[in-house]
């Protein structure tokens, strides 16, 4: 599709650099702004800016779907950018802008699903042929069955929060003595951070090397990686 407007869906810095992008390709860009950033550089560089209302609060403002999806409309938009962070995960936002035929610059709403959540993920990744950590990764699961996977696993294990992050709801355990207690602590975790308590263990690997590559598919089926 021919893009002609984008809105950017985030704040600061990441609005600039994306107003600087859209600039170079000549696309004009809508900036949204909460009570507290109308004076900073992202509204003031913006072709248009619209408020969010009155609430400074991120689930009021930036985080708000519905009104984000209102002032799309209003201002005639065609594609979102949502930069990093806020919704630019979010698989309902993602949606509903499908829903209202406005692109999405990220991925479709059931791949965000998909890899939002660390148990179907690792099942898609077996179901390529991608190779993962052994581990236990049902969908469903009770202490005492994990504690008994844990077992034929073989110490280390983690327990690791199913929708979780940045290394919340995530414990290591040396020893079966030690389980209960870590399994209680991360389905805490896992609850408060992400309203989710559902945990899965795979072996702790100690002394990892951590590698990322960076994948770019578009809607053509073309697809490179940045090595």
């Amino acid at each position: 599709m021919e893009i002609g407007k984008i809105l950017i869906a985030n704040r600061g810095e990441i609005a600039l650099r994306i107003q600087r992008t859209c600039r170079s390709l000549g696309i004009p860009s809508v900036a949204i702004y909460s009570p507290a950033d109308v004076n900073s550089p992202f509204v003031q560089a913006a072709e248009e800016a619209y408020s969010l209302g009155d609430s400074s609060e991120a689930a009021q403002s930036y985080l708000n779907i519905e009104k984000i999806i209102k002032i799309c409309q209003k201002a005639g938009v065609d594609a979102v950018h949502p930069g990093y962070g806020f919704l630019s995960e979010n698989a309902n936002f993602a949606q509903a802008l499908e829903n209202h035929k406005i692109c999405f610059i990220g991925p479709k709403a059931e791949s965000i699903r998909l890899m939002g959540d660390k148990v179907s993920a690792i099942a898609k990744m077996r179901s390529e042929g991608v190779p993962v950590v052994p581990g236990f990764h049902a969908q469903t699961m009770s202490e005492s069955e994990l504690l008994e996977q844990a077992e034929k696993i073989g110490y280390p294990i983690l327990i690791k929060a199913s929708a979780g992050g940045g290394g919340k709801g995530m414990k290591r355990v040396y020893q079966a003595e030690d389980f209960a207690a870590a399994y209680a602590s991360a389905k805490r975790e896992a609850k408060n951070f992400f309203a989710d308590e559902r945990v899965f263990i795979e072996k702790y690997i100690e002394n990892p090397r951590h590698i990322e590559i960076q994948v770019f598919g578009d809607t053509q089926g073309n697809a490179v990686h940045l090595f």
